[in-house]
């Protein structure tokens, strides 16, 4: 007979003694199991007395969370947190360098424990720690010399300490001092200081950024980009990937008016240079963390587009118009004429209108009126512009070319460059916030300080030279632009190192060669509508959907590593899933770093039975998509996260890497509860294996006709004489 449900079994460990085999029952309130536990080992006071699990987390056990003790869970007896932390408070004090150091060691291990930390605070610690933060490095200054190792130990541990303890999110950050904030800025700016306390002030900093506007603007007073840049020319990808941070989050909450000044520092101190050398180009592997980060200010730098990408134009605005005046003088060199008589101003008027016609203007009267569209608004002027002053042999080249066109086959300069200006912000997400989890970084858009003015020109000679591959006219505007999209797409995801690169992708992304990988495409999805073949899609179907069942499950048996993030700021917190191979039980834990392949199933502490399930929920329904913070307000975030409902109010709950992982663990995690697979990755699985073993069966048939219907039944012959009959 199995045991009942509310009974755990564990073990029980108590410095000195052997560990006790016991049976919790978790209707008992915990502080009874704890005094029976006390009991037995003749211990007094049992309240000043907790558990906490012994592996390498060492958290507490607590009401909230007793329900995750499994059986065979190795327990640990120890002081209770309120004593714990009453004693460390007391010890980080002591007047001894070495046990002070000592209690600020266990501070840092034991302050990642909610339950522990709430207690410390409690008592005020937080404090204590800013003050010997503040006062600390003055008292001890005269015993750097003699005891620098030391003291960088102490302080090292205070400042992790002090981060883990404000990473729960008790505490607002709005509480501390300018002293402070002075003297974490003052390590960052020195030129020579130890590697982690470096490490942990960023940290500090680009939190208090993150989490406080007045933090903002004090930390923004305290630490300049110069004085940030050195930190990115070392070679400690960790300290590099915080100071990025930094510099993120300075200019993320930086005011709409500050942010183009901000620009305007980062380029005169070379910001883009350095990171492509010491950073993008250095002999070493760029890690997820830095990826983001790259990412982010990618998509930073692209927003300053923003303001212009939703400005329209003024048609009464001669500086304005002015540009529009150089765009054509560039193109045609036309020599000023004399504008004395009325005769010759209606014959310059006459003159503008031709050109602009073949500067390629909707408007051909008043251009101006072709910019007050937003998206694109006046980026698209500025991008123009630029192709005409620093490409100016192109600009010209694709100019006369269509005007000596017929006009059914010209290229239209100005409309392409305003849709092509607007399909590339789209590609680029220019205006939207950064995706907590994207690490979708382009090297290239690093190379040069007006990236994406280049990747205009680039796009601008490409759309011109497909549109005559296309032998387009202007009603095939349409076409040429989403040919061109996709072109610009295809080199994109190979992630070109240079923008001169990215130019050779496209050579080779010929129309022709396009068309070719759209036949391509479409034959391997080709979707035959004859009712035989569709008979015979019903038939297999079942089959192939039972193939990519077993491929999901068999996926979630190797498991996945999840980073836990929050609503602050990313960190380098990991957790492993996985399926048992017997498709019964999630084994599940937490992790010290990314793993280099699979996790074990018995280094994953927890555990949750398959059949306890209730459902699988996903985007707005997860209960920490519901949560007060950033993260719910992100899109991307939304669509990949998904969460585990069990027993009454439990859950688990998941933000996959990517959408790929999101499919795989929904799918799998639907097939383990007899639900169907409704993913995308799964209907794109479905018609491309479909579409394959349709192929291989009808392989045999090729250049065959099948009928539509089948054929008609003969009649019955007229006599059966021609039955042998064997008896």
């Amino acid at each position: 007979m199995p045991p009942p449900a509310d009974i755990v079994k564990v073990a029980i460990e108590w410095p000195g003694a052997y560990p006790k085999l016991m049976e919790i029952d978790q209707k008992k309130p915990l502080s009874a199991i704890i005094k029976e536990v006390c009991d037995g080992w003749s211990l007094a006071n049992h309240e000043y007395y907790a558990l906490q699990h012994a592996d390498s987390s060492n958290f507490y056990i607590t009401e909230k969370n007793r329900n995750e003790i499994k059986n065979g869970t190795i327990l640990r007896l120890t002081t209770s947190p309120a004593q714990n932390a009453q004693q460390l408070h007391e010890r980080i004090q002591s007047s001894s360098m070495d046990a002070k150091l000592e209690a600020l060691k266990d501070l840092a291990s034991l302050s990642r424990d909610v339950t522990f930390a709430q207690e410390f605070i409690n008592l005020d610690g937080i404090s204590l720690l800013t003050q010997m933060v503040e006062s600390g490095t003055d008292r001890y200054q005269k015993l750097q010399k003699i005891m620098k190792p030391c003291f960088g130990d102490m302080l090292s541990f205070t400042l992790t300490a002090f981060v883990e303890l404000m990473d729960h999110g008790i505490v607002s950050w709005d509480t501390f001092s300018v002293a402070f904030i002075k003297k974490i800025a003052s390590f960052v700016n020195k030129s020579a200081i130890d590697t982690s306390i470096l490490q942990r002030s960023l940290a500090i900093l680009e939190s208090m950024v993150l989490n406080s506007h007045d933090l903002y603007q004090k930390v923004a007073q305290e630490i300049t980009i110069g004085q940030l840049i050195p930190h990115l020319q070392g070679t400690d990808q960790e300290i590099q990937t915080y100071t990025i941070a930094v510099i993120n989050a300075l200019f993320l909450k930086a005011p709409d008016e500050r942010r183009q000044e901000m620009a305007n520092i980062l380029a005169q101190k070379q910001l883009r240079s350095i990171i492509l050398t010491h950073v993008i180009r250095a002999q070493r592997a760029i890690n997820n963390e830095m990826a983001h980060q790259l990412y982010v200010l990618q998509v930073l730098t692209f927003n300053l587009l923003e303001d212009r990408m939703m400005t329209k134009m003024d048609p009464q605005d001669q500086a304005q118009r002015d540009i529009i005046f150089e765009l054509r003088r560039i193109a045609f060199d036309a020599e000023s004429e004399p504008n004395t008589s009325s005769g010759s101003m209606e014959k310059r008027k006459s003159m503008y209108t031709r050109d602009y016609k073949k500067l390629g203007f909707i408007n051909h009267v008043n251009p101006a009126m072709d910019f007050t569209q937003t998206p694109p608004g006046m980026l698209a002027l500025d991008n123009m512009l630029y192709f005409a002053k620093h490409h100016q042999d192109a600009y010209i080249r694709v100019v006369l070319e269509n005007s000596s066109r017929e006009d059914k086959h010209e290229c239209p300069f100005g409309r392409s460059s305003i849709e092509l200006t607007k399909m590339l912000c789209e590609i680029l997400k220019v205006g939207e916030l950064p995706s907590e989890t994207c690490n979708d970084f382009h090297p290239m858009f690093f190379t040069h300080d007006r990236s994406f003015e280049e990747f205009f020109c680039i796009c601008i000679q490409l759309l011109n030279k497909t549109w005559k591959e296309m032998r387009a006219t202007s009603e095939d505007f349409n076409k040429v632009m989403q040919v061109v999209k996709e072109q610009v797409m295809r080199a994109l995801t190979t992630k070109p190192s240079s923008l001169d690169q990215f130019k050779s992708k496209l050579q080779n992304l010929s129309y022709t060669e396009i068309l070719k990988i759209r036949q391509s495409e479409r034959m391997n999805q080709e979707d035959f509508q004859s009712r035989p073949i569709m008979e015979l899609k019903e038939k297999i179907q079942p089959e192939i959907l039972e193939l990519i069942k077993q491929q999901r499950l068999n996926r979630l048996v190797e498991g996945t590593c999840f980073r836990k993030l929050n609503s602050r700021r990313r960190q380098d917190k990991f957790w492993y899933c996985r399926l048992s191979p017997n498709h019964k039980v999630l084994h599940y834990g937490d992790l010290e770093e990314s793993p280099q392949g699979e996790v074990p199933h018995d280094s994953l502490q927890d555990k949750l039975p398959v059949a306890d399930i209730k459902a699988v929920v996903t985007g707005k329904d997860c209960p920490h998509m519901k949560e007060k913070g950033a993260l719910k307000q992100n899109k991307e975030v939304l669509e990949l996260a998904f969460s585990i409902l069990y027993d009454s109010n439990c859950q688990l709950n998941f933000i996959a890497p990517d959408k790929h992982e999101y499919c795989i663990w929904t799918d799998g995690l639907n097939a383990l509860l007899g639900k169907d697979m409704m993913s995308d990755l799964t209907r794109n699985d479905l018609d491309t294996l479909l579409s394959m073993e349709i192929k291989l069966r009808l392989l045999d048939l090729e250049n065959i006709q099948i009928p539509d219907a089948p054929p008609p039944i003969p009649k019955e012959p007229s006599n059966y004489d021609f039955v042998y009959d064997c008896n």
